[in-house]
């Protein structure tokens, strides 16, 4: 079955498009090749900076032949009905469609349309050019003298050729030559841009492949981050070192060449004074480059790892020169911040009310960028007022929740002044992702102690998902109420998230509530903090996700999880004992005694049957009514007091017993006896049951 090699070849394409981008035609593609009848094998996409590449095997020659029969309206109906049934059809008279008989419904008209198929070189040159056209890049450009036309092509870079061949293995291929713009598809290609800049032509994906290797051309991506992750790791062992390893980094270089050369960068020792976060930040910002450090060791080297795009003649000696020389300009420009950062700002006078408002001490630096950001009137949101504003109420908040979490309360309240302090500071101006780490490395400096220094940094944690959760009780207490003051702030303005956006991460706050919650055992109701059932319920929403996503089943977690269930540690736990539970015999007895109460008791409620409002010991009639009572009152004792001392487990098993009462009871008795009074009675003593076993869960949602 024949093969389709297309390549986009464009001037360089942004490294963060790169990988979205060839999918995206791979999908495009392809889809539109199913769509026209077509069917394949398997197709892969690939990319570099300068090419888009799509490699799509034992695609059909041809479309099938369609024949398809359209039912349409009765012999004789009105007018309108037949030439809305011809315009459908394709047809231009009635004569042209075939009558047919049906015994019940009578005779009635059938188009038959028939649809011979096409050759795949006619379909792909069909549908190509409206797909390259129509290309959904975030950003794009047009360009040269055909820009000033109307509907001139639009690419994220010029797009230079396009190769487009099509044939099996054993046959010669053929070019499918469509035109956009004056590009026509060839079999040309073109290696890199300096190496091997001449063109040369390409048959099938498995010599255009090792065309681009001779060329200079490392097509697969992933190749490419093997060959720089591999080659630096070598090259740093062979100088005693070991890089600083950072994927999204190895993506992002990956993406910035073809021909991947690995060097040894150097600058200056003295530059070490700066902390290794500005050095590793400010190299790969500005450079694309890896830092290093000494093997065994954790502080960083005055080397680094740079990736160039050629093979210089000299060994790389001028290109380690340059990319050295810009290193060594950004982290000058760090060493000013980190040295402007430990002085004192010049209009101390003015921030001494800002200082007594927070007690702050204006002789030490942090204290001071602290009073500076609340005299300053920073806003942090129009409606919820300045970043001053919000410190004070995550103090208020802090101290309420300092003795829930056990921290000292001193520590907590002096954390959480200081804990947005480095956000006036030169170092996290320049630098926005190092908030909190900065501030942890004034406060050090200072004299701060351990536990606050730590909390300042950690109180934005956990960032997501796979972030650590703090561990500290002042980072727990500071991290817990700077996340729900966001949540409870923006919820009293109704900005919730919605199902397009959730611009303020309330989502991902939340989710750091329950995550520290529940992996730090926190035992923090949460109405105790807000009076907002519908953020309650907004927890509820993150919070069967995060169970879930630990292998949770949904209905065991609806079964625990009331409406008004605030202290998530417990939930939790009841659905991890439930769980564990329902793998027993006991469980699977409970279960099944509870929801045969529990059906019969729904169905006569549903009739709207009385059910007595307590139970009568003096309606009983038979022995079976008498012991199903007794070892419900025993059972939900026993449960209580299970559930008092928090053992789930064990309230559980204290229920369990009761299978062997219902079966007999449902053996012996008939529940809708004929005496009103009676039948009341015995359905008052099933509501018992439901009471009781939804002490620990709500049987009726859970599944089998």
């Amino acid at each position: 079955m024949p093969d389709l090699l297309l390549e986009l070849r464009s001037e360089e394409i942004p490294a963060s498009m790169q990988r979205r981008a060839a999918g995206e035609l791979k999908k495009r593609v392809t889809d539109a090749l199913v769509d026209a009848g077509l069917t394949y094998e398997g197709a892969r996409d690939y990319f570099t900076p300068r090419r888009l590449t799509l490699d799509i095997h034992g695609l059909t020659a041809r479309s099938a032949d369609v024949r398809e029969e359209r039912k349409g309206p009765r012999v004789g109906a009105p007018e309108k009905a037949l030439e809305g049934f011809l315009r459908g059809a394709g047809l231009s008279d009635i004569s042209e469609a075939k009558i047919q008989s049906d015994p019940k419904k009578g005779d009635f008209y059938v188009a038959v349309i028939e649809k011979p198929g096409r050759d795949a070189e006619e379909i792909i040159r069909d549908v190509m050019p409206g797909i390259i056209r129509n290309f959904p890049w975030p950003k794009s450009m047009r360009w040269g003298a055909a820009s000033a036309e109307p509907g001139s092509l639009r690419w994220v870079r010029p797009l230079q050729s396009i190769v487009c061949t099509f044939g099996t293995e054993i046959e010669e291929t053929k070019v499918i030559d469509f035109e956009i713009d004056g590009i026509v598809a060839s079999n040309v290609t073109y290696g890199h841009r300096f190496h091997a800049p001449e063109p040369f032509t390409v048959k099938r994906f498995s010599d255009y492949a090792a065309g681009l290797e001779k060329a200079c051309v490392v097509l697969d991506a992933e190749r490419r981050k093997d060959i720089i992750r591999d080659d630096a790791a070598n090259l740093a062992f062979a100088n005693g070192l070991d890089v600083v390893e950072d994927e999204g980094l190895l993506d992002e270089v990956a993406g910035l060449v073809e021909y991947p050369q690995v060097l040894l960068g150097e600058f200056e020792e003295a530059f070490l004074e700066i902390p290794d976060e500005i050095i590793r930040l400010t190299i790969k910002t500005n450079q694309k480059c890896f830092v290093v450090r000494k093997h065994g060791e954790e502080s960083l080297t005055n080397r680094f790892i740079l990736v160039a795009n050629i093979a210089a003649t000299d060994g790389g000696k001028e290109i380690r020169h340059g990319n050295g020389k810009v290193v060594r300009a950004r982290l000058s420009d760090a060493l000013h911040f980190w040295h402007i950062d430990q002085r004192d700002l010049p209009d101390l006078a003015t921030l001494k009310a800002s200082a007594e408002k927070f007690g702050l001490d204006l002789n030490k630096p942090l204290d001071q960028r602290m009073a500076k950001l609340d005299a300053l009137n920073v806003t942090f949101h129009a409606k919820l007022g300045s970043q001053g504003d919000r410190v004070a109420r995550i103090r208020a908040l802090a101290a309420k929740l300092a003795p829930i979490v056990g921290a000292d309360p001193a520590e907590v309240d002096r954390a959480v002044v200081l804990a947005k302090a480095d956000l006036r500071t030169e170092a996290v101006g320049e630098f926005p992702e190092l908030q909190g780490a900065m501030g942890r490395k004034y406060a050090v400096l200072q004299g701060e102690s351990e536990d606050v220094a730590a909390a300042i940094e950690e109180h934005y944690k956990p960032l997501g998902p796979s972030d650590v959760v703090p561990r500290g009780k002042v980072s727990l207490t500071v991290a817990l109420a700077d996340k729900l003051d966001t949540l409870t702030g923006f919820w009293s303005i109704d900005e919730k998230p919605t199902g397009s956006g959730d611009p303020y991460a309330l989502r991902r706050a939340a989710l750091g509530v329950i995550r520290i919650i529940l992996e730090r055992g926190v035992r923090l109701p949460l109405l105790s903090v807000f009076d907002d059932r519908d953020l309650l319920s907004f927890f509820h929403d993150r919070f069967k996700v995060y169970l879930r996503d630990m292998g949770a089943r949904h209905d065991l977690i609806d079964a625990v999880l009331g409406p008004d269930a605030d202290d998530l540690e417990v939930v939790a736990r009841r659905v991890e004992a439930l769980t564990k539970f329902l793998d027993s015999e006991d469980g699977q007895n409970l279960l099944a005694g509870e929801k045969r109460a529990g059906q019969l008791l729904a169905a006569e409620e549903k009739k709207k049957t009385r059910v007595a409002d307590t139970v009568d010991p003096a309606l009983f009639e038979l022995d079976a009514e008498k012991a199903l009572h007794a070892a419900i009152q025993d059972a939900a004792r026993k449960a209580k007091a299970a559930s008092d001392k928090e053992d789930y487990f064990a309230a559980m098993e204290a229920l369990s017993v009761l299978r062997a009462p219902v079966d007999t009871f449902f053996e012996d008795v008939l529940v809708n006896a004929e005496d009103e009074a009676v039948r009341a009675n015995r359905l008052a003593l099933l509501a018992m049951i439901r009471e009781a076993t939804g002490t620990v869960a709500d049987f009726s949602k859970i599944s089998g």
